[in-house]
């Protein structure tokens, strides 16, 4: 839930009693402070990022639109147009217009750009004529302005290093949110979904926030277990995951050997050779085929890279209902030579899809994005209140600075002993799956050794 300074203020604990609780207050404190501001920072770039879809078709309205038209010229000589613009690139992959109304896209490898990024050539399907070039990002065809928020939010423009922000507040998100949840739920309280109207000062700001917290909790773990998949060092341990688990993304083959084989052990298949093709069925006569096994628009076609690939055709749609079906074409035929039907993803690997999808607002269009800018506003507001409860705990209420005091040290002696070795393997396991958090969590405790050692030494 949040990002809370405080959640409550600390209340002695009988001597004898064995609770969790007091532990959990340290914890969520510290966590609150230390991490707050990673979180605030990756709500905010979020919340500037939830619409750029919108603001990248206005903004490029010139190259992504064109007046419709009943007449059309072939793909092939699009392509042929768009190879003219940049001569000294390699074709990587096309994107049919999908409407009378959008431009083609052709995209290119340029030497010289950096990871991920490619040229796109957009060119009117009506005519031939090229709209303009752009550089894109990534798998979802970002242009310049979404591609520059995305890394704002994904790494605050610092490359490798700035993405150890967003990792942590990925990482501690769903702890302060649990902690949260059970402080919140853990006591008595007559409203726990709605702030208090009677309550004032620290009270009625903690009822603030942990009602809103409630709230937003369950998306709050969504984003955060879904922003782990994309990061730099707990995303590694979740693909190995997914492979040991056989959750990964299906994908139809590249190579012409590859299904040959197949043809070979099949009925009445015809093996191809794997060569070079003599001729290329062209992009047109590709494009038809996978027409005709239902493969829809939006596409993108992948052409062979190298002798003995096929054409890939692969479904773009990431709006509900998701469409990722897959097709390889032989490049000297024409012919579908295998297809991967989304339907019959493993169950894992289209959670896996929607829940990115979800992330980045795309899965249900504007709704989705109206319930995620929603979120990261609870979320900016949640960070607030929790520093200003923690402000409003100074040890001197006329001083117009100063903190409140941190919950006391040696709350884990009042854990029961078999709730310290859960924990603590616990602690262990979750650390080693998120690096970040294992570290940043050793390195606290070891501070706060150092602080206490330092402490009895002045006594």
């Amino acid at each position: 839930m949040s990002t809370e300074a405080e959640i409550e203020s600390p209340r002695a604990e009988p001597p004898n009693r064995r609770t969790l609780r007091p532990l959990l207050l340290r914890l969520h404190f510290y966590a609150g402070i230390l991490v707050g501001p990673f979180i605030l920072v990756a709500a905010l770039t979020g919340l500037l990022y939830i619409f750029a879809p919108q603001l990248e078709q206005a903004v490029y309205d010139h190259e992504l639109h064109v007046p419709a038209s009943p007449v059309s010229v072939p793909l092939a000589q699009q392509v042929a147009a768009a190879k003219a613009e940049l001569p000294g690139s390699t074709l990587a992959s096309v994107r049919p217009s999908p409407s009378p109304t959008d431009t083609t896209q052709v995209i290119f490898d340029t030497p010289g750009l950096a990871e991920s990024y490619r040229h796109t050539v957009f060119v009117n399907p009506h005519d031939g004529e090229v709209r303009g070039v752009l550089e894109t990002y990534g798998s979802g065809q970002a242009l310049p302005l979404r591609a520059w928020l995305d890394q704002l939010h994904r790494g605050l423009h610092l490359g490798d290093a700035g993405r150890i922000y967003s990792e942590l507040a990925a990482s501690w998100l769903w702890v302060v949110v649990l902690g949260g949840l059970v402080l919140w739920w853990g006591r008595r309280r007559r409203r726990r979904l709605v702030p208090g109207r009677a309550a004032k000062g620290r009270q009625r700001t903690l009822s603030w926030h942990g009602a809103t917290g409630t709230w937003v909790a369950l998306v709050l773990l969504f984003l955060s277990a879904t922003g782990l998949t994309w990061s730099q060092f707990a995303g590694e341990n979740v693909g190995k995951l997914r492979e040991a688990l056989s959750w990964e993304t299906p994908s139809v083959s590249a190579s012409a050997g590859e299904h040959a084989e197949h043809a070979e052990h099949g009925a009445g298949g015809h093996a191809h050779d794997g060569a070079a093709p003599v001729t290329d069925a062209g992009f047109d006569r590709v494009l038809a085929s996978a027409r005709n096994e239902g493969l829809g628009d939006p596409v993108e076609i992948r052409p062979p890279s190298a002798d003995g690939e096929v054409y890939v055709v692969q479904r773009t749609e990431r709006s509900w209902p998701s469409a990722q079906d897959a097709a390889a074409v032989d490049p000297a035929t024409g012919e579908v030579l295998e297809v991967v039907r989304f339907e019959d993803w493993p169950l894992m690997a289209k959670f896996a899809r929607w829940g990115i999808d979800a992330h980045m607002g795309l899965l249900f269009g504007l709704p989705n994005q109206l319930v995620l800018a929603v979120v990261c506003v609870a979320v900016i507001t949640l960070v607030v209140l929790g520093y200003r409860m923690w402000w409003q705990r100074r040890p001197t209420r006329d001083a117009a600075f100063g903190v409140g005091r941190p919950f006391p040290r040696g709350a884990w002696r009042q854990v029961p002993p078999w709730g310290l070795v859960l924990l603590g393997a616990a602690a262990v396991a979750i650390g080693w799956f998120l690096p970040l958090l294992g570290v940043s969590l050793v390195a606290f405790l070891v501070l706060d050794a150092l602080l206490a050692w330092r402490r009895r030494v002045r006594a």
